[in-house]
């Protein structure tokens, strides 16, 4: 009983929580802390800072961790699922859909016209990170990194993984 107790808490805010994972928050709090009472306000707020402390979406972190509290591993799988479930099936539902209309004149022009905005984006957030890159390291070690970078993904090949990895282990150790 407890997992499907697990699978309600999480699965309602995944479901009404539009906006993604900060403003799912207060839902979650909602149902851990005063509908099943799994733990207090303060369990739950420090549980809050260790998730914002750590990388990766805010929701499933939280779900993993009171899951595991409340019901072990199972609990913390079920948690988990239940959290990315609602994206996960309107994702699979939508693809479907857009895939049954692929060849739809609408949704070619609509692709027509999304593509290049998110190319902006692309080009507008590069833009800032070279240009945040420029400003804390020098311009030489910014160009260095950025063509050894296109060597490796372009010329050898190398997945884009142990790229990143590369940057990272260059950070930690030369610019630090």
């Amino acid at each position: 009983m407890i997992y499907l107790k697990l699978f309600i808490a999480f699965f309602i805010p995944g479901i009404v929580g539009y906006g993604g994972g900060p403003a799912s928050i207060p839902l979650i709090e909602h149902e851990v802390v005063s509908r099943y009472q799994w733990m207090s306000t303060s369990e739950f707020s420090e549980i809050l800072a260790l998730g914002n402390a750590l990388p990766g979406p805010i929701a499933t972190k939280m779900a993993g961790y009171i899951g595991y509290e409340v019901g072990g591993v199972f609990g913390a799988v079920v948690g988990v699922f239940a959290t990315v479930a609602p994206s996960l099936f309107l994702m699979i539902v939508l693809l479907q859909f857009i895939y049954r209309f692929k060849d739809s004149p609408r949704v070619k022009r609509l692709s027509k016209i999304v593509l290049p905005a998110i190319a902006v984006l692309m080009a507008t957030l590069t833009f800032d990170f070279f240009k945040t890159s420029y400003q804390s390291s020098g311009v030489w070690i910014t160009l260095g990194i950025a063509v050894v970078s296109l060597l490796l993904l372009e010329k050898w090949k190398v997945h884009p993984a142990f790229v990143i990895v590369g940057g990272l282990a260059l950070g930690a150790i030369f610019l630090s």
